[in-house]
């Protein structure tokens, strides 16, 4: 936000605008340390997102794989059963051979129980991959937890040490709202809202000087009028560019009184020069008006004409 040039606060209520501006000097560092403060109280936390994000998501993996661990629990009761039953089906049928009569009832029996032992080899076979990846899952949930047991004490140490340090920024802070207390009284109330918005926004530089025509707050050349409101010092004057309070740098470009055309009085007699006649004027005048004068031949050019 750019604040007019013409901006005044002709009644400051504390002094001369002198005073006005060293005031203003010494609260630019401390709002500036404050700003920064109360800018770390708020920041110390965010430092604790990323171990506690961490700490969310293999909270969560636990959770999920844990639920795929007891998944293949139930399933691996689930073959047992089935392994259990295969053999009793292969069982059942072995023991119904001593009554076969005929080939033919041979081959059908001898059949079902081929079938029977192939079903058993299956469910047995699932049985053991099934029970190897139980093995597995079980040793990651393990090394799982050691992790979540690891990254909750950092987190809980990350916590405590930002818990203090937070607590030692609060008393920083405290005793800044306290210095900047002891400054602002007698201060325009509507400057202060402006210069801190100014410090908050400018990096903590809200009050600047003027050098040779250019604020160096923002290294752009003003113009000469502002220039000249700033070094009569009559006024706080706001940069039109960088929206930053300026003062008079005191440098060489302004070491003549000031000129102010809008008040400056004027006589005929002051745009000429002191021992010019009227006529020696006027016969210059005329001159000018004829058009360009002949240049007087040189000494070269006779030399040139003899050859």
């Amino acid at each position: 936000m750019n604040y007019p040039a013409d901006t005044t606060y002709p009644d400051t209520g504390s002094g001369n605008l002198e005073d006005v501006l060293q005031k203003l000097r010494t609260l630019q560092k401390v709002l500036f340390q404050r700003f920064g403060t109360e800018a770390e109280i708020q920041d110390l936390p965010r430092a604790l997102s990323h171990k506690t994000d961490e700490l969310n998501r293999l909270k969560q993996n636990y959770v999920d794989h844990n639920d795929l661990y007891n998944r293949t629990r139930e399933r691996i009761t689930e073959l047992r059963e089935r392994a259990i039953e295969a053999e009793r089906e292969r069982e059942r049928y072995e023991g119904q051979m001593d009554a076969i009569r005929t080939q033919r009832e041979y081959e059908a029996l001898d059949k079902e129980i081929n079938d029977a032992n192939l079903r058993e080899a299956e469910v047995r076979r699932e049985l053991q991959r099934e029970e190897s990846r139980l093995d597995e899952m079980s040793v990651a949930l393990e090394q799982e937890e050691q992790r979540i047991g690891k990254q909750d004490q950092e987190v809980a140490e990350e916590q405590q040490r930002i818990d203090t340090e937070i607590a030692e920024r609060k008393i920083t802070l405290k005793e800044l709202v306290a210095e900047e207390a002891q400054i602002t009284p007698g201060l325009d109330e509507e400057l202060l809202f402006k210069f801190e918005r100014i410090i908050r926004n400018k990096e903590g530089l809200g009050i600047v000087a003027l050098r040779a025509g250019v604020c160096t707050g923002c290294q752009m050349i003003l113009p000469p009028f502002f220039a000249n409101r700033v070094r009569i010092g009559e006024e706080i004057m706001f940069c039109p560019n960088c929206s930053r309070i300026v003062f008079y740098g005191g440098d060489d470009e302004f070491e003549t009184d000031p000129f102010d055309a809008a008040t400056a009085e004027f006589d005929d007699d002051d745009l000429m020069f002191e021992d010019d006649e009227p006529e020696e004027i006027e016969a210059v005048v005329d001159a000018a008006a004829a058009g360009p004068v002949a240049a007087a031949p040189s000494d070269s050019d006779d030399e040139e004409d003899d050859d």
